[in-house]
Protein backbone atom coordinates (compact mmCIF):
# COMPACT_ATOMS: atom_id res chain seq x y z
CA UNK A 1 0.00 0.00 0.00
CA UNK A 2 1.19 3.54 -0.77
CA UNK A 3 -0.66 5.09 2.24
CA UNK A 4 -1.84 7.91 -0.01
CA UNK A 5 -5.24 9.47 0.65
CA UNK A 6 -7.00 10.12 -2.63
CA UNK A 7 -10.56 10.01 -3.92
CA UNK A 8 -11.61 7.91 -6.90
CA UNK A 9 -12.16 11.07 -8.92
CA UNK A 10 -8.71 12.43 -8.05
CA UNK A 11 -7.07 9.12 -8.88
CA UNK A 12 -8.76 8.30 -12.17
CA UNK A 13 -11.43 10.85 -13.00
CA UNK A 14 -11.76 12.64 -16.32
CA UNK A 15 -9.99 15.76 -15.06
CA UNK A 16 -7.05 13.69 -13.84
CA UNK A 17 -6.67 11.89 -17.18
CA UNK A 18 -7.09 15.13 -19.19
CA UNK A 19 -5.09 17.63 -17.12
CA UNK A 20 -2.57 15.63 -15.10
CA UNK A 21 -1.70 12.32 -16.76
CA UNK A 22 -2.44 13.18 -20.39
CA UNK A 23 -4.06 9.78 -20.87
CA UNK A 24 -7.26 11.31 -22.28
CA UNK A 25 -7.22 13.88 -25.08
CA UNK A 26 -10.78 15.22 -24.78
CA UNK A 27 -13.56 15.50 -22.22
CA UNK A 28 -17.27 16.17 -22.65
CA UNK A 29 -20.24 16.89 -20.43
CA UNK A 30 -22.59 14.44 -22.10
CA UNK A 31 -22.76 11.52 -24.52
CA UNK A 32 -24.32 13.77 -27.17
CA UNK A 33 -21.51 16.30 -26.88
CA UNK A 34 -18.96 13.47 -27.10
CA UNK A 35 -20.48 12.11 -30.32
CA UNK A 36 -20.53 15.59 -31.87
CA UNK A 37 -16.86 16.06 -30.96
CA UNK A 38 -15.98 12.72 -32.55
CA UNK A 39 -17.89 13.68 -35.70
CA UNK A 40 -15.97 16.95 -35.89
CA UNK A 41 -12.65 15.20 -35.36
CA UNK A 42 -13.38 12.76 -38.17
CA UNK A 43 -13.97 15.74 -40.48
CA UNK A 44 -10.25 16.53 -40.31
CA UNK A 45 -9.17 12.99 -41.17
CA UNK A 46 -9.23 10.84 -44.32
CA UNK A 47 -11.10 7.54 -44.37
CA UNK A 48 -7.81 5.64 -44.28
CA UNK A 49 -4.06 6.13 -44.37
CA UNK A 50 -3.91 5.82 -48.17
CA UNK A 51 -6.03 8.94 -48.76
CA UNK A 52 -5.08 12.61 -48.53
CA UNK A 53 -6.38 14.87 -45.79
CA UNK A 54 -9.92 16.06 -46.59
CA UNK A 55 -10.67 19.36 -48.31
CA UNK A 56 -13.59 21.58 -47.27
CA UNK A 57 -14.40 24.67 -49.36
CA UNK A 58 -14.10 27.91 -47.41
CA UNK A 59 -15.24 31.48 -47.96
CA UNK A 60 -12.27 32.76 -45.96
CA UNK A 61 -10.04 34.65 -48.40
CA UNK A 62 -6.77 32.69 -48.92
CA UNK A 63 -4.81 35.94 -49.30
CA UNK A 64 -6.40 37.57 -46.25
CA UNK A 65 -3.91 39.63 -44.26
CA UNK A 66 -4.80 40.23 -40.63
CA UNK A 67 -3.13 43.52 -39.70
CA UNK A 68 -3.79 42.85 -36.01
CA UNK A 69 -0.96 40.32 -36.13
CA UNK A 70 1.59 43.10 -36.67
CA UNK A 71 1.60 44.05 -33.00
CA UNK A 72 0.89 40.65 -31.45
CA UNK A 73 4.49 39.55 -30.88
CA UNK A 74 6.09 42.00 -28.39
CA UNK A 75 9.42 43.60 -29.21
CA UNK A 76 10.55 42.82 -25.66
CA UNK A 77 11.64 39.15 -25.83
CA UNK A 78 10.71 38.66 -22.16
CA UNK A 79 7.06 39.66 -22.56
CA UNK A 80 4.53 36.84 -23.02
CA UNK A 81 1.69 36.74 -25.55
CA UNK A 82 -0.99 34.22 -26.47
CA UNK A 83 0.05 32.09 -29.45
CA UNK A 84 -3.57 31.05 -29.90
CA UNK A 85 -4.39 34.60 -31.01
CA UNK A 86 -1.87 34.23 -33.82
CA UNK A 87 -3.25 30.84 -34.84
CA UNK A 88 -6.84 32.14 -34.83
CA UNK A 89 -5.76 35.06 -36.99
CA UNK A 90 -4.23 32.77 -39.61
CA UNK A 91 -6.39 29.64 -40.02
CA UNK A 92 -9.72 29.36 -41.88
CA UNK A 93 -12.57 31.06 -40.01
CA UNK A 94 -10.17 31.49 -37.08
CA UNK A 95 -11.03 28.00 -35.84
CA UNK A 96 -8.69 25.60 -34.05
CA UNK A 97 -9.89 22.16 -32.91
CA UNK A 98 -7.52 21.81 -29.99
CA UNK A 99 -6.29 18.43 -28.77
CA UNK A 100 -5.23 17.84 -25.13
CA UNK A 101 -6.16 21.40 -24.27
CA UNK A 102 -5.80 20.86 -20.50
CA UNK A 103 -2.48 19.01 -20.57
CA UNK A 104 1.01 20.52 -21.02
CA UNK A 105 -0.30 24.00 -21.80
CA UNK A 106 3.17 25.19 -22.82
CA UNK A 107 2.58 23.59 -26.22
CA UNK A 108 -0.52 23.76 -28.39
CA UNK A 109 -1.62 20.98 -30.74
CA UNK A 110 -4.78 20.67 -32.76
CA UNK A 111 -6.46 20.58 -36.15
CA UNK A 112 -7.37 23.51 -38.37
CA UNK A 113 -7.80 24.29 -42.07
CA UNK A 114 -5.82 26.53 -44.37
CA UNK A 115 -7.38 27.31 -47.74
CA UNK A 116 -9.83 24.45 -47.08
CA UNK A 117 -7.12 21.86 -46.42
CA UNK A 118 -6.92 20.09 -43.06
CA UNK A 119 -3.63 20.66 -41.22
CA UNK A 120 -2.15 19.73 -37.87
CA UNK A 121 -1.00 22.70 -35.78
CA UNK A 122 1.92 22.47 -33.33
CA UNK A 123 2.90 25.64 -31.50
CA UNK A 124 4.87 26.76 -28.47
CA UNK A 125 2.80 28.81 -26.01
CA UNK A 126 4.80 31.76 -24.59
CA UNK A 127 1.93 32.49 -22.18
CA UNK A 128 2.76 29.32 -20.22
CA UNK A 129 6.25 28.51 -18.91
CA UNK A 130 7.53 31.01 -21.51
CA UNK A 131 6.96 28.32 -24.15
CA UNK A 132 9.73 26.07 -22.80
CA UNK A 133 9.64 22.43 -23.78
CA UNK A 134 9.38 19.97 -20.91
CA UNK A 135 8.74 16.23 -20.69
CA UNK A 136 4.95 16.46 -20.96
CA UNK A 137 5.04 18.96 -23.83
CA UNK A 138 7.56 16.87 -25.77
CA UNK A 139 5.50 13.69 -25.48
CA UNK A 140 2.24 15.53 -26.24
CA UNK A 141 3.61 17.08 -29.42
CA UNK A 142 5.41 13.91 -30.55
CA UNK A 143 2.22 11.85 -30.17
CA UNK A 144 0.22 14.38 -32.20
CA UNK A 145 2.85 14.61 -34.95
CA UNK A 146 2.92 10.83 -35.30
CA UNK A 147 -0.88 10.79 -35.52
CA UNK A 148 -0.94 13.43 -38.27
CA UNK A 149 1.78 11.65 -40.21
CA UNK A 150 -0.17 8.38 -39.96
CA UNK A 151 -3.15 9.97 -41.74
CA UNK A 152 -1.38 12.26 -44.25
CA UNK A 153 -2.27 15.49 -42.45
CA UNK A 154 0.29 18.25 -43.20
CA UNK A 155 2.02 19.89 -40.23
CA UNK A 156 2.23 23.63 -39.57
CA UNK A 157 4.52 24.62 -36.70
CA UNK A 158 4.73 27.98 -34.91
CA UNK A 159 7.96 28.41 -32.97
CA UNK A 160 8.71 30.60 -29.97
CA UNK A 161 10.89 28.45 -27.73
CA UNK A 162 13.70 29.53 -25.38
CA UNK A 163 14.80 25.92 -24.98
CA UNK A 164 14.10 22.94 -22.75
CA UNK A 165 12.90 23.55 -19.20
CA UNK A 166 15.83 23.30 -16.76
CA UNK A 167 15.78 21.71 -13.32
CA UNK A 168 16.47 18.45 -11.53
CA UNK A 169 12.86 17.24 -11.88
CA UNK A 170 13.19 17.38 -15.66
CA UNK A 171 16.69 15.91 -15.75
CA UNK A 172 15.87 13.05 -13.42
CA UNK A 173 12.63 12.45 -15.29
CA UNK A 174 14.53 11.91 -18.53
CA UNK A 175 13.99 15.14 -20.50
CA UNK A 176 16.71 14.12 -22.97
CA UNK A 177 15.01 10.79 -23.64
CA UNK A 178 11.53 12.30 -23.90
CA UNK A 179 12.69 15.34 -25.85
CA UNK A 180 14.22 12.95 -28.38
CA UNK A 181 10.73 11.60 -29.09
CA UNK A 182 9.74 15.01 -30.44
CA UNK A 183 12.89 15.19 -32.53
CA UNK A 184 12.29 11.68 -33.88
CA UNK A 185 8.62 12.38 -34.70
CA UNK A 186 9.44 15.45 -36.80
CA UNK A 187 12.44 13.83 -38.49
CA UNK A 188 10.52 10.72 -39.55
CA UNK A 189 7.29 12.48 -40.62
CA UNK A 190 6.91 12.42 -44.42
CA UNK A 191 3.93 14.80 -44.70
CA UNK A 192 4.42 18.43 -45.80
CA UNK A 193 6.02 20.41 -42.97
CA UNK A 194 5.89 24.22 -42.88
CA UNK A 195 7.36 26.19 -39.97
CA UNK A 196 7.03 29.80 -38.81
CA UNK A 197 9.47 31.21 -36.26
CA UNK A 198 7.72 34.07 -34.52
CA UNK A 199 10.33 35.04 -31.92
CA UNK A 200 12.72 32.90 -29.88
CA UNK A 201 14.30 29.82 -31.44
CA UNK A 202 17.18 28.88 -29.19
CA UNK A 203 19.49 25.88 -29.12
CA UNK A 204 18.02 22.41 -28.94
CA UNK A 205 14.51 23.87 -28.74
CA UNK A 206 15.00 25.41 -32.18
CA UNK A 207 16.36 22.19 -33.65
CA UNK A 208 13.50 19.94 -32.53
CA UNK A 209 10.68 22.30 -33.61
CA UNK A 210 10.59 21.26 -37.28
CA UNK A 211 13.77 23.04 -38.30
CA UNK A 212 15.45 22.53 -41.67
CA UNK A 213 17.82 20.18 -39.86
CA UNK A 214 14.87 17.83 -39.24
CA UNK A 215 13.73 17.81 -42.88
CA UNK A 216 11.37 20.76 -42.57
CA UNK A 217 10.18 21.61 -46.09
CA UNK A 218 9.62 25.36 -45.83
CA UNK A 219 10.69 27.56 -42.93
CA UNK A 220 9.65 31.17 -42.45
CA UNK A 221 10.58 33.66 -39.76
CA UNK A 222 9.19 36.99 -38.62
CA UNK A 223 11.55 39.98 -38.35
CA UNK A 224 11.25 39.50 -34.56
CA UNK A 225 12.78 36.03 -34.85
CA UNK A 226 15.89 35.30 -32.79
CA UNK A 227 17.66 32.17 -33.99
CA UNK A 228 20.72 31.37 -31.92
CA UNK A 229 22.37 28.88 -29.58
CA UNK A 230 21.00 30.81 -26.61
CA UNK A 231 19.59 34.22 -25.73
CA UNK A 232 21.73 37.28 -26.37
CA UNK A 233 22.16 38.13 -22.69
CA UNK A 234 23.20 34.60 -21.77
CA UNK A 235 25.66 34.37 -24.64
CA UNK A 236 27.27 37.72 -23.79
CA UNK A 237 27.63 36.72 -20.13
CA UNK A 238 29.71 33.73 -21.21
CA UNK A 239 31.66 34.95 -24.23
CA UNK A 240 32.47 38.48 -23.02
CA UNK A 241 32.60 37.95 -19.26
CA UNK A 242 36.16 39.29 -18.89
CA UNK A 243 35.45 42.29 -21.12
CA UNK A 244 32.41 43.25 -19.07
CA UNK A 245 34.17 42.80 -15.73
CA UNK A 246 37.13 44.99 -16.81
CA UNK A 247 35.00 47.76 -18.37
CA UNK A 248 34.71 51.15 -16.68
CA UNK A 249 30.94 50.93 -16.98
CA UNK A 250 30.06 47.19 -16.97
CA UNK A 251 26.32 47.75 -17.29
CA UNK A 252 26.66 50.00 -20.34
CA UNK A 253 29.25 47.71 -21.95
CA UNK A 254 27.02 44.70 -21.40
CA UNK A 255 24.05 46.50 -22.95
CA UNK A 256 26.09 47.50 -26.01
CA UNK A 257 27.45 43.97 -26.47
CA UNK A 258 23.99 42.43 -26.16
CA UNK A 259 22.62 44.76 -28.82
CA UNK A 260 25.55 44.09 -31.15
CA UNK A 261 25.19 40.33 -30.67
CA UNK A 262 21.46 40.51 -31.39
CA UNK A 263 22.01 42.51 -34.58
CA UNK A 264 24.86 40.29 -35.78
CA UNK A 265 23.74 36.79 -34.85
CA UNK A 266 20.35 36.52 -33.13
CA UNK A 267 18.18 37.53 -36.07
CA UNK A 268 16.41 35.69 -38.87
CA UNK A 269 18.42 37.30 -41.66
CA UNK A 270 21.61 35.54 -40.60
CA UNK A 271 19.75 32.22 -40.62
CA UNK A 272 18.26 33.03 -44.03
CA UNK A 273 21.74 33.79 -45.31
CA UNK A 274 22.81 30.30 -44.22
CA UNK A 275 19.76 28.69 -45.88
CA UNK A 276 18.01 27.64 -42.66
CA UNK A 277 15.12 30.03 -43.29
CA UNK A 278 13.48 30.31 -46.71
CA UNK A 279 12.03 33.79 -46.22
CA UNK A 280 11.60 36.50 -43.60
CA UNK A 281 7.95 37.55 -43.67
CA UNK A 282 5.73 40.07 -41.90
CA UNK A 283 3.16 38.54 -39.51
CA UNK A 284 0.20 39.65 -41.64
CA UNK A 285 1.60 37.65 -44.57
CA UNK A 286 1.47 34.37 -42.62
CA UNK A 287 -1.85 33.06 -43.93
CA UNK A 288 -1.23 33.56 -47.68
CA UNK A 289 2.35 32.28 -47.39
CA UNK A 290 1.26 29.14 -45.56
CA UNK A 291 -1.54 28.40 -48.03
CA UNK A 292 0.80 28.97 -50.97
CA UNK A 293 3.40 26.67 -49.42
CA UNK A 294 0.89 23.90 -48.74
CA UNK A 295 -0.39 24.17 -52.30
CA UNK A 296 3.15 23.76 -53.58
CA UNK A 297 3.72 20.75 -51.32
CA UNK A 298 0.39 19.00 -51.89
CA UNK A 299 1.97 16.39 -54.18
CA UNK A 300 5.02 15.83 -51.98
CA UNK A 301 6.26 12.25 -51.98
CA UNK A 302 8.77 11.26 -49.36
CA UNK A 303 9.82 7.82 -48.18
CA UNK A 304 11.96 6.77 -45.26
CA UNK A 305 14.75 4.22 -45.79
CA UNK A 306 13.41 0.65 -46.05
CA UNK A 307 13.56 -1.15 -42.72
CA UNK A 308 11.40 -3.25 -40.43
CA UNK A 309 10.64 -0.17 -38.30
CA UNK A 310 12.42 2.77 -36.75
CA UNK A 311 13.83 2.68 -33.21
CA UNK A 312 11.93 5.50 -31.53
CA UNK A 313 13.46 6.55 -28.16
CA UNK A 314 10.76 5.15 -25.87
Amino acid sequence: MTHEEVTKEELGGSETHNAKSGVAHFSSESEKECLLMIRELMGFLPSNNMEDAPFHPTEDDPVRRDKRLRDLVPENPNRPYDMKELIHGVVDEGYLYEVQRDFAANIIVGFARLGGRAVGIVANQPAHLAGCLDIDASVKAARFIRFCDSFNVPLVTFVDVPGFLPGTAQEYGGIIRHGAKLLYAYAEATVPKVTVITRKAYGGGYIVMSSKHLRGDINFAYPTGEIAVMGSEGAISIVFRDTIEKAQDPAKTREELVEKYRETFANPFKAAEQGYVDAVIYPEETRPMLIRSLEMLKNKKDNNPPKKHGNIPL
